[in-house]
């Protein structure tokens, strides 16, 4: 249902996403995951694995997406396959006074152990002093 819906929605109706009887007929062996539609869920998988930010000194004012210094596609996601993303702290860089940009390495693995996609995920933090 959410490759068909994000297919519909992004008009990215191609049929290895939309025709399991076609693509059945590929190489893949069925239909996939759109490559986007993947890389999307990275919002939801993050704020469901990632710690909230702690710092001794500021709070988090808030954090937006700052986009991505590379991203990789590399298997295809199977529709029907489960995903999951682990990530990596790489470090961040002072941007103003009060936001700093914070990236991420994250892989998104296929259950069955592929590697689906590979990606330098950009933060946008806003802080302000505690107290």
């Amino acid at each position: 249902e959410l490759v068909s819906a994000f297919g519909k929605l992004t008009r990215d109706e191609q049929f290895i996403h939309m025709d399991p009887e076609a693509a059945g007929k590929t190489p893949l062996g069925g239909t996939i995951a759109h490559g986007f539609l993947s890389l999307s869920l990275l919002s939801y998988l993050g704020a469901t694995a990632l710690p909230p930010f702690e710092h001794p000194d500021y709070k988090l004012v808030m954090s937006m997406n700052y986009g991505f210094d590379k991203i990789r596609f590399l298997a295809p996601v199977p529709v029907g396959k489960k995903i999951r993303a682990i990530f990596e702290d790489k470090g961040w860089r002072q941007k103003s006074e009060n936001s700093v940009v914070v990236t991420r390495g994250v892989t998104i693995e296929v259950e069955g152990g592929a590697t689906a996609i590979v990606a330098d995920w950009l933060f946008l933090l806003t802080l302000a002093p505690k107290g």
